[in-house]
This record gives structure tokens, C-alpha cells and sequence, in this order.
């Protein structure tokens, strides 16, 4: 099944029906390897849009829930079927719209097809407790409901798996979704709800608007008849969210911002941790929340590692993520780009050593697009800018310490604890920063980024809003505890 489009125009997904807003306006969404690409257009949509979206929601939500979870999984199961049969056409879409190479784009979209899967067959796991009660001829136990209606705010980094990672959850334990996704990667969630349609699920059980998030996005955080919002953005948004929807008696998760550190310890293998942190640091140029920002690196190896590190980093290819071969992409955006340009210039200003990068990408192949080289800085402190900011981009500091104690300490120097990795082959040390260290995911001797499906996700501090994404954590957002006493 494919969406009806209008000159290209991509429709929202409104009680089980493709329709256009009422605006008569549509975006363009933009090849960022190439701003004369235009994959496509999507609805520039109105607050009515939304609101019929979520009365579809509202009214679908009472038969949904009524049906077992097995019933559910059996439809989310079809979905990740139908998905699997389109990996290609999605994943390139993907590399299209957001510019990760096309490895990435396919490696992303089979990660939401096992989400799928993990998620429907949580339609057959319990969901109580059998709980002793001090009347010996009474029954006392727990289970779950849904919340109801839930609405989902996405960003532009991940526009298959993010998603999918919380619509399924949310649809497994008997919620309906209202879906806004990113306008810069739209056509690429739009294509994963053409999944959602074809499945069969009843109408407005799974919607899409597309459009502002100041007009959909708040429209759908203010909407009273929006049980719970599930953000992932950046830290300013989603406070925001979170103030809205408190005020209004509403639940809320919240995924934000990351400044992740790696440590390098003096027994670490040098080879692993350069190739971890490469990895971390540039995998889609830089462009995830738990991607490795700053390095901090014992004094002992810190030479012998920046020469690994340069060495390896001049050996990354850039270019479009649909051409072979390529192992880094452009920047998402226009003004993504103009942040990482801004970032780089302010290391400069605050005295920081420029390593390697630093500068826009041009000439044949470049011109067209939003190309950043990757970029190492040495000699940054913790009141430097780019010590303590998101970049969100290919950009790392590196920061020379004497003792794993110190290297702790600067690690948990800013206000972010998303995630974190060590590289290290003592079990003390590993053991100290498990204790120690301020961030919600920790791994020891891998990248900073880089999550399991079947984990908890989510960060600590300024990061999240404490409560966990994926695995079994999921039922703890998406549902509420229901104490059953029979007597």
C-alpha cells in the first residue's frame, strides 16, 4: 500500500484515511547531500487536523483495548512483516531525507522490524501480580491498563526506530497514537505508518499530522483529551512538554539532550578504544543523543591514543549516503549544519586547540550539501562551551587526565547523564565507574552509542525525565497499575 500523494504531496493518516490539511500548504522535504533533491512534500498541517486525529484516537481506544493482547500482537506482527518487505525502498527513503549512509538506514529500519516483533509478543507476558492478602479468603492481585490516547513527538535522527519504539509499546498494552513526527524526516515516518495501514489495524487506532511543532506539536501536548506525551528532542522542547502537559494532569516522557563521555584508562587496548570512539563519535555524523562528545584520556596513553585517533579519522570517507563505500554523511539540516559551524567557531574563540576538521566540506560532490568534516579539539576545559553543550554533531573535545578518579570527576562535570563508556582492562576500574559514573547507560569497553532493544533506555540529570524507554521498562510509562481485591 502506498500513500496517495498530490504532485509528489504526502498525505497525514487521519481514522484510517489519507488526507490533506485544511491549510492547502505543503513542506518540502530536502536531500540534505543534495538541496536540489526534493524527496517529496508534506502537509503543513492545522491545529483542526490534530484535533480530529485525536477524537479518531479517543474513539478507536475503547475497542482496541477491549481486544487481547495476543489479537494485538498478531496485528504488530504483520506490521513488521510488511516493513521487512520494504526495508529497502524505507532505508533509502531514510538516507534520502536525514542523509545517514544507506548501511545505517537499513540497519536502523531492521532494528524497528525486531521492535515490532519484541513488542508483539509482549501481548502474551504477564501484566500483574498475585499479591497475599491478610484476609486469607480474599484474592488480591495486580494488572495493567492503558493509559488511553497517547501522542508521540519524534525527531529527525532516527525516523524508523524511534518511532517504532514507542508506538509499539504503546499499542501492545492497549493505548491508541497520535504520531507527530519531524518535519525534515516526515515522509520517512509517513512510509512506516503506510505499514501500520496495510496491517489492517482499525481506523484511528494508529494517526499521523505532520506539520510545526509549535502548531502540531503543541496543539497535541495541549489537547485534553491526550492522556500522555512520549518526547525524544532537545532539552529546551521538551521542558516545554513536560511544563504543558503537568499543568493539564497529563503523564509525560521525556528523552533529551547527552554530552557522553568515553574514558580511556592507561590499560586500556588503545586499538578498540580509538575504533569505539570513532564509531561513537562520527556514525551519523555525530547526530545521535548518545554520541561520544568528549574523550577523556589518561596521561599516561594520551599521545599514543590522538595519534591513533587522527590517523584513523583521516581515513573516514565523506560523501552522499546513497553512493558506496561512504562512511559518513552530511549534517541533517541547514541549521544543524550552521549549529556544528557555530560550535566549531566558539572552540576556536574559547582558546581550544584544533586538531583536526574544523571546516565546511566543498567542491565537487560537497557543494550541494551540508558536509562537515569530523572535528577533534585537544585542550578543552570545563567551562569551554563545547565542554558542556550538545553539538549534535562530528565534533569531539579531548581532555587529558592523571588518575581515573579525576577522569570521573570530569566525566560527570556537566548537567547530562544519557550515557557513558570506559575502556579499560582492570575489574576495579570498571567497577568504579559503574558506581560512580552519572548517566543512565553505561558500557564498558564499547561506544557510548549503541542501545538493545530489550533493555531499559534513558537517561539521568538534565537528560530524561527519569523514566525508561524499550524493553519490559516500557509497560511502566504506557500503562497504569490497576490493585484488584476480591473477596
Amino acid at each position: 500500500m502506498t500513500v496517495q500523494t498530490q504532485k509528489e504531496s504526502f498525505l497525514n493518516f487521519v481514522n484510517g484515511e489519507w488526507i490533506a490539511s485544511s491549510s492547502g500548504k505543503v513542506g518540502a522535504s530536502i536531500n540534505p547531500a543534495n538541496k536540489e533533491d526534493i524527496v517529496g512534500y508534506v502537509q503543513m498541517s492545522t491545529k483542526e487536523e490534530l484535533d480530529q486525529a485525536v477524537v479518531a484516537a479517543k474513539a478507536a481506544q475503547q475497542s482496541w483495548k477491549k481486544l487481547s493482547g495476543h489479537d494485538r500482537g498478531t496485528y504488530l506482527f504483520k506490521v513488521a512483516d510488511i516493513l521487512e518487505s520494504r526495508i529497502d525502498e524505507i532505508a533509502e527513503c531514510m538516507t534520502r531525507e536525514m542523509g545517514k549512509t544507506l548501511p545505517e538506514s537499513k540497519g536502523e529500519t531492521a532494528r524497528g522490524i525486531a521492535i515490532l516483533r519484541y513488542y508483539a509478543g509482549e501481548g502474551l507476558r504477564k501484566v500483574g501480580d498475585v499479591i497475599p492478602s491478610t484476609d486469607s479468603s480474599a484474592l488480591m492481585f495486580t494488572t495493567r491498563v492503558p493509559l488511553g490516547v497517547v501522542g508521540v513527538i519524534t525527531p529527525w535522527n532516527f525516523p524508523v526506530a524511534i518511532p517504532i519504539w514507542k508506538m509499539a509499546p504503546a499499542l501492545i498494552y492497549g493505548n491508541t497514537v497520535v504520531l507527530k513526527p519531524a518535519q525534515d524526516t516526515a515522509i520517512t515516518a509517513l512510509k512506516v505508518v503506510e505499514c501500520f495501514a496495510e496491517a489492517g489495524l482499525p481506523a484511528g487506532v494508529v494517526n499521523v499530522v505532520t506539520g510545526s511543532g509549535s502548531v502540531i506539536g503543541q496543539a497535541l501536548t495541549d489537547n485534553p483529551d491526550v492522556n500522555a506525551i512520549t518526547f525524544t528532542g532537545s532539552n529546551g522542547v521538551g521542558k516545554r512538554i513536560g511544563q504543558s502537559v503537568l499543568a493539564r494532569g497529563g503523564k509525560y516522557q521525556l528523552e533529551m539532550g547527552g554530552k557522553n563521555p568515553v574514558i580511556v584508562a592507561a590499560d586500556a587496548n588503545l586499538d578498540l578504544a580509538v575504533e569505539a570512539t570513532i564509531s561513537g563519535a562520527f556514525r551519523s555524523t555525530g547526530q545521535k543523543c548518545t554520541a561520544t562528545s568528549r574523550v577523556i584520556i589518561q596521561n599516561e596513553i594520551y599521545e599514543s591514543f590522538k595519534e591513533k585517533l587522527l590517523t584513523k579519522t583521516k581515513e573516514i570517507r565523506i560523501g552522499g549516503g546513497m553512493i558506496e563505500g561512504i562512511w559518513m554523511g552530511p549534517c541533517a539540516n541547514e541549521s544543524q549544519f550552521n549549529t556544528v559551524l557555530s560550535y566549531i567557531e566558539k572552540g576556536l574563540e574559547e582558546g581550544a586547540n584544533l586538531l583536526a576538521g574544523g571546516k565546511q566540506l566543498t567542491g565537487e560532490g560537497y557543494d550541494n550539501g551540508y558536509f562537515v568534516e569530523p572535528t577533534i579539539f585537544e585542550n578543552v576545559t570545563s567551562d569551554m562551551t563545547i565542554f558542556q553543550e550538545e553539538v549534535f554533531g562530528p565534533l569531539i573535545s579531548l581532555i587529558k587526565v592523571n588518575s581515573l578518579e579525576e577522569g570521573l570527576e570530569v566525566a560527570n562535570d556537566v548537567q547530562f547523564g544519557l550515557s557513558a563508556s570506559i575502556f579499560t582492562t582492570n575489574i576495579q576500574k570498571m567497577l568504579s565507574f559503574i558506581n560512580e559514573m552519572e548517566a543512565g547507560l553505561v558500557r564498558i569497553n564499547s561506544e557510548s552509542a549503541g542501545v538493545e532493544l530489550q533493555a531499559p533506555f534513558g537517561g539521568m540529570k538534565q537528560s530524561s525525565s527519569h523514566s525508561r524507554e524499550q524493553g519490559e521498562a516500557a509497560k511502566e510509562f504506557f500503562t497504569s497499575i490497576k490493585t484488584v481485591f476480591i473477596k
